[in-house]
């Protein structure tokens, strides 16, 4: 494909924004040159977009902006000319349009990008990766070639398609059916396609972050990489996009909760498609999307695991993007917890449920994050500094964790003879916690054999509900000691009839209900008792049960889930979640054909087929963070060393 000056990369960005046009001609843009960056460029797709024209987009949206790059009506930066589009009064949601340039910087030089990036955070708002898409090498597989994505594959696959059931076949096609292409590429799936959906205002036909997870997970066990690098890549470019809400603007390195292919029409008539993204400016309650960060991360390790391709963490670009979201995380504040401090909806819990605080969810998430990061970043001097923070905040993690979320039958009788308000560093009940928290349901619930991590730790509160993603997630991270996590996986089998039943799984356990409802939704109309996020039953756990199951060796018990949910799941049209207590009814304002529905139950299936390619992706006990343990008196003061319930032995 030959390349001209109007090639260039369409994505759209928040409001308000400015819109500038970079020509490519003489263009010095990153430090390579027009000539040289030609020869980089994948020769054998390319995105490709028309040049727009300039053109005012009115928003109605009034906020003043830094003019960083545009102090006049076109300035010249680097030989090339960069003009201010729509400047002045009405400057609102706009377009910005970047020539293509060569997608691999591996061989360049980074230390004017980080100067850029820890000293001028102008120039990060409006700093914008080039992409270039390609195609992944197709392995050796026996004769196997695919159709593009959006076809069923139809050649070299009857023995395996013999194999499948009618539920993963129809799955399968749904999956594909739920691609959204960019420009004739691959780049996600819709959150839902239920054809019979009249509500067309709600975002199910938006591509998430955290939904495309199990979509990614399931197209990598299949041995489909593109669209997992497309997506990488394409929210990595919208990382950079400048965040504002009111006319404030959150950190540099948020990921948005999602985005959406939309078409525009240009003077002369033709169309360009183009990115629409939300960082939670149009989200219920307007929360910025915490988890989509520590998701891109974790995914970009497992694509790197399982299609061996680890030339896409290297590039400049990503190392880029895992640092801004590093910096995010691990920014200083008020707190004198290890644990993020997030507001409640900011995470797949996206409404009002009384998660504000610390989250487990969150905190796992993190500590996943922390530890893929770890394993990814270019280790040099000018991020020694960030390693060193990243490998202390993991210790302080997992000891916080460990030791203060962590509950069975013995520390809840500790705590149930807790003494209160006592002022010292040697306190036992160091967050002042009343037994009376200790609710009623949980006396009698909680088994003799096994335990799990609570929901939320803040002083003088304990959330003692089960929340499923969490646990599963400490699991699968080793966030948890090997004595804890076969203590979460006990429990669960212990009280199956309550977690899973008719429907797996539980997104947590107990429901709100009766005037705990009442003050903690807000009367929530959705969150109703044992409906949603209030109890219901999520079939997109499914996968994430599985990868936990394979890690300690219950393989048994994943075949076990995944089977009640085969039952039922083609039949009642892949829904979002399940209703009542056991999960007998599909719930009342579920989407049907939900896409991460689907995707959680295919990944679970290849996961069982290929347990091997599971150990890629969960993380063993790292003993080397024992050696920096914080739990540890200082030697100094003369006392002894606290017993860390991270001092386990290994599994033999």
């Amino acid at each position: 494909m030959m390349m001209t000056s109007r090639s260039c990369i369409c994505v759209s960005a928040m409001k308000p924004c400015c819109r500038f046009l970079i020509s490519f001609k003489s263009s010095s843009l990153f430090g390579v040159s027009p000539t040289s960056s030609s020869r980089l460029i994948n020769s054998s797709k390319l995105l490709q977009c028309r040049k727009i024209e300039s053109r005012s987009i009115r928003s109605g949206v009034h906020c003043r902006r830094r003019n960083v790059f545009c102090n006049s009506d076109s300035i010249s930066w680097g030989g090339s000319r960069c003009s201010s589009i729509g400047r002045g009064r009405g400057r609102g949601r706009g377009i910005l349009v970047i020539p293509r340039v060569a997608s691999d910087f591996r061989n360049q030089s980074s230390s004017s990008l980080d100067s850029h990036v820890n000293k001028d955070k102008s120039f990060e708002s409006l700093f914008v990766k080039p992409l270039v898409f390609k195609e992944i090498p197709k392995k050796e597989s026996g004769g196997k070639e695919d159709a593009k994505f959006g076809n069923v594959r139809v050649k070299g696959e009857r023995e395996e398609v013999s194999s499948q059931s009618e539920a993963e076949r129809e799955a399968w096609r749904l999956l594909r059916g739920a691609v959204v292409n960019y420009c004739g590429f691959p780049v996600g799936t819709v959150a839902a396609n239920d054809p019979g959906d009249k509500q067309k205002t709600l975002n199910y036909d938006q591509v998430f972050i955290r939904d495309f997870v199990p979509s990614a997970y399931a197209f990598l066990l299949d041995g489909d990489g593109e669209i997992v690098r497309n997506f990488l890549l394409q929210t990595l470019q919208l990382q950079s996009w400048e965040k504002t809400v009111d006319c404030h603007s959150p950190g540099p390195g948020l990921m948005p909760a999602s985005f959406k292919v939309k078409s525009l029409e240009g003077n002369d008539g033709s169309f360009e498609e183009c990115l629409d993204a939300d960082f939670g400016e149009s989200a219920i309650g307007r929360v910025s999307p915490v988890d989509s960060g520590l998701w891109w991360i974790i995914l970009l390790r497992a694509y790197g695991k399982l299609t061996g391709d680890y030339t896409l963490q290297e590039r400049i670009d990503v190392q880029t993007g895992i640092k801004l979201i590093l910096k995010l995380c691990l920014a200083d504040g008020f707190d004198m917890f290890p644990t993020l401090l997030v507001t409640d909806g900011s995470c797949m819990i996206d409404r009002r449920m009384g998660i504000h605080g610390h989250p487990l969810e969150i905190q796992a998430l993190f500590y996943s994050s922390l530890r893929c990061a770890r394993e990814m970043l270019n280790v040099n001097d000018e991020t020694k500094n960030l390693v060193a923070a990243v490998n202390s905040r993991l210790s302080a993690l997992s000891f916080h964790i460990r030791e203060y979320y962590w509950v069975d039958i013995k520390k809840i009788n500790e705590i149930y003879r807790y003494n209160t308000e006592e002022y010292s560093a040697d306190a036992t009940n160091k967050f002042n916690i009343y037994p009376e928290q200790i609710p009623s349901w949980l006396v009698d619930w909680i088994p003799n054999r096994g335990g799990y991590f609570i929901g939320n730790l803040q002083p003088a509160h304990m959330d003692f509900r089960f929340f499923t993603l969490g646990n599963l997630w400490a699991v699968v991270s080793s966030l948890g000691s090997q004595e804890q996590n076969e203590g979460v996986m006990a429990l669960i089998e212990e009280k199956w009839d309550d977690l899973v039943a008719n429907m797996p799984l539980k997104i947590c356990f107990p429901a709100l209900e009766q005037e705990e409802w009442r003050i903690i939704t807000g009367s929530d109309p959705k969150n109703t008792p044992w409906s949603y996020h209030n109890g219901g039953s999520w079939p997109t756990l499914l996968w994430q049960f599985t990868l936990a199951c394979i890690k300690m060796e219950k393989l048994d018990l994943a075949k076990k889930a995944v089977a009640v949910a085969e039952k039922r799941l083609k039949e009642d049209q892949w829904p979002e979640y399940y209703d009542t207590k056991s999960g007998r009814f599909v719930g009342k304002q579920s989407r049907l054909y939900q896409t991460w529905t689907i995707a959680g139950f295919l990944a679970s299936k290849k996961l069982i087929e290929q347990p091997e390619k599971a150990s890629l992706l969960f993380w063993e006990e790292d003993y080397q963070l024992l050696e920096t343990c914080v739990c540890g008196l200082n030697k100094s003061s003369g006392k002894k060393k606290n017993k860390c319930s991270r001092f386990t032995p290994p599994r033999s």
